[in-house]
């Protein structure tokens, strides 16, 4: 049976929350379990419907949905966030992915894409198309401190606990695979590759798949997309 991803949808535009959720109601493995038109509403329905997935808007009265990401996140650890964002991926997005957001999806996304999204995140997986990867790497690096290269010696401090099956987990996850694709790579099923990710994101210290992007790219691991994980 298919597990039922519980999603609270948040949005200051209440003819925008009422078109996301007649999307989302009509997919049989998702409910919406209840909406909030800004960031402290977000906090306390999270709180009181304990959702899977929180779709966050970023820009609203009162208080932000970047605020409202980092409670949610840092008191629901369980509870993931869908940002809602712009294809620029201005500051407001960089603010998200400091604040803990597990994926981006895009104002404009078709319907499909919105579905996509929810399950790949739902599932463990960031939902970061490749466009979107490229233009976060490219961005992201400055805001978050990032260096353009990283020394021998900090690669080997990060990546030391990690086993050889756990660094090619890595270096996928870096190129922004998902889990699906990283088992195709590794001969290896999608529970286990699962099984993988959280091992490597504990061992590496990365809050989540986004971070442990930026990380890969930062110590030099990967770019360009030209590299693969071993067989």
């Amino acid at each position: 049976m298919t597990e039922t991803i519980r999603v609270l949808l948040v949005d200051d535009q209440e003819l925008i929350r009422l078109g996301f959720r007649m999307v989302l109601e009509a997919e049989s493995d998702i409910v919406v379990v209840g909406e909030a038109g800004d960031g402290r509403a977000a906090i306390s329905q999270t709180a009181a419907t304990t959702p899977d997935i929180v779709l966050m808007d970023i820009r609203m009265p009162g208080l932000d949905g970047i605020a409202a990401t980092e409670a949610i996140v840092r008191e629901h650890p369980r509870t993931r966030v869908l940002v809602l964002t712009t294809f620029d991926l201005d500051e407001y997005a960089f603010g998200a992915i400091r604040a803990g957001a597990s994926g981006f999806l895009l104002k404009d996304a078709q319907r499909h894409e919105m579905i996509s999204a929810i399950r790949a995140v739902h599932r463990g997986d960031a939902a970061l198309s490749p466009r979107i990867t490229r233009a976060l790497l490219e961005h992201v690096a400055p805001h978050l401190g990032a260096t353009p290269s990283a020394t021998d010696a900090e690669e080997a401090t990060i990546t030391a606990a990690l086993t050889e099956r756990e660094r090619d987990v890595f270096l996928a996850i870096g190129r922004g695979l998902t889990n699906a694709e990283i088992g195709q790579h590794l001969y290896v099923s999608e529970s286990t590759v699962k099984t993988h990710v959280g091992r490597v994101l504990m061992k590496i210290g990365a809050r989540d798949r986004i971070h442990a992007v930026i990380l890969a790219h930062r110590l030099g691991l990967v770019g360009g997309g030209s590299s693969s994980p071993t067989r």
